[in-house]
């Protein structure tokens, strides 16, 4: 089975699908016993070539032991630099593997929590897209509360709240938005086209015959320091971005944009770039209504026409354009279009800026009848709950972009 999709992949040794089979598949999942690990005395990768991680200090008992270990490529972790181990934990048959605990667990939770207060990979374009969007977030909040509360206590109103306050907050978090959907789309472009594995295997020093799994090196450009989407890091003193052919498209560092032949052959194809140009557009033209509700401008639009046009019509394309990505995020992280993926962050971030982007879109819409005090109401609360949807994704994203090696432990039929 061939998937050209898969550009350097060992498409033999995997199980390829996607939500739908006229896009690029989404995921594939390999076992790590068929990888072709660098052969040393420890059957894997020497000490000094792994990768420091803070789920490699974790103490015996919580670690996970088992007969089986996947791993799962997935598209959208692809863009974000993460590497997913699927762990099948031992019952009857000889265990073999010994890796980090699932990090779905209470304990890997909170430790993923602190890593948001802790860390700061300002070099990580996955993490400035997630702050950024955060940052967005909170403004509009702020802005839904300017635009709301006075209609729901007008005794909290204070003078320009409304005008003011809200207009001025509405073009910085459109702005925000806007910067946030360009460092997307950067994102998006500059995947990486090469194998990447992500995870080492070494021989286990507490348990014998066994081997234990563990974060190594990788050739995702989300650990280069220098620069937001440059070459990936050195294993074993070979660039990994430069496996194949030195002058092939799949060996190239990073891009402002795509090639015609890209975009046709490999970009229109992928659902995760459709919903990033999606993300993109819809906030470009979003902007347009945050522009004019600066209260300079807003002032100027004195007729119905005017202010449909340059203010509410912008909000309901913009927000329709949220809306798709949404879906297509959502979409991208499952295995059939219509069996949701629970147990994916990244169906959670999707879900969150649907509702969000339905939100923003019912507000533009209800705009249209700014005549009538009821949906002018309704419009406000939209913007409100519909502000705290995307707060709540981003957030999300945010723990996402710092959790780079997950580990899921299978359950019959399922998993963790």
């Amino acid at each position: 089975m061939s998937y050209p999709h898969f550009t350097g992949r060992p498409h033999e040794e995997c199980t390829a699908f996607g939500p739908f089979k006229f896009l690029n598949p989404t995921a594939k999942h390999y076992p790590v016993a068929t990888r072709k690990q660098p052969q040393t005395q420890n059957h894997g990768l020497q000490r000094d070539d792994i990768e420091e991680d803070s789920t490699e200090q974790t103490c015996s008992k919580h670690k996970t032991k088992g007969e089986d270990v996947q791993g799962k490529w997935r598209s959208r972790d692809n863009r974000k630099g993460r590497h997913t181990l699927a762990v099948t934990p031992y019952q009857n048959a000889i265990h073999t593997y010994v890796a980090p605990p699932k990090t779905n667990s209470f304990r890997e939770i909170a430790k993923g929590m602190g890593r948001m207060f802790t860390q700061y990979p300002v070099w990580d374009v996955s993490y400035l897209v997630a702050v950024i969007y955060t940052i967005g977030s909170i403004v509009w909040c702020f802005n839904a509360f300017f635009v709301w509360l006075p209609l729901e206590r007008p005794s909290t109103e204070f003078t320009g709240e409304i005008s003011d306050a809200g207009g001025w907050t509405a073009w910085i978090g459109a702005t925000i938005f806007e910067f946030g959907s360009i460092l997307l789309m950067i994102e998006a472009v500059n995947e990486n086209r090469s194998d990447c594995f992500g995870w080492a295997l070494e021989e286990s020093l507490e348990e014998k015959g066994m081997m234990r799994v563990l974060p190594g090196h990788c050739s995702h450009h989300h650990g280069n320091r220098r620069n937001l989407v440059g070459k990936g890091k050195l294993v074993n003193g070979r660039d990994a971005d430069r496996k194949d052919k030195p002058h092939s498209k799949s060996a190239r560092t990073w891009t402002w944009l795509p090639s015609w032949y890209e975009l046709r052959t490999h970009y229109f194809k992928e659902i995760g770039f459709l919903a990033c140009l999606s993300q993109m557009v819809g906030a470009t033209v979003f902007w347009i209504a945050g522009f004019t509700a600066i209260p300079g401008i807003y002032n100027q639009l004195t007729t119905t026409a005017a202010q449909n046009g340059a203010f509410w019509a912008p909000q309901v394309i913009g927000g329709s354009g949220f809306i798709i990505s949404g879906i297509l995020f959502t979409l991208e992280t499952q295995e059939k279009w219509y069996k949701p993926a629970f147990g994916v962050l990244g169906w959670h971030i999707g879900m969150w800026n649907l509702i969000g982007g339905i939100g923003f879109t019912l507000c533009g819409a209800l705009g249209f009848a700014a005549t009538n005090s009821g949906a002018v109401y309704e419009g406000s609360l939209a913007t409100f709950w519909g502000s705290w949807c995307f707060l709540i994704g981003s957030v999300i994203q945010w723990y996402e972009s710092l959790d780079k090696h997950p580990v899921e432990v299978k359950v019959e039929n399922s998993s963790a």
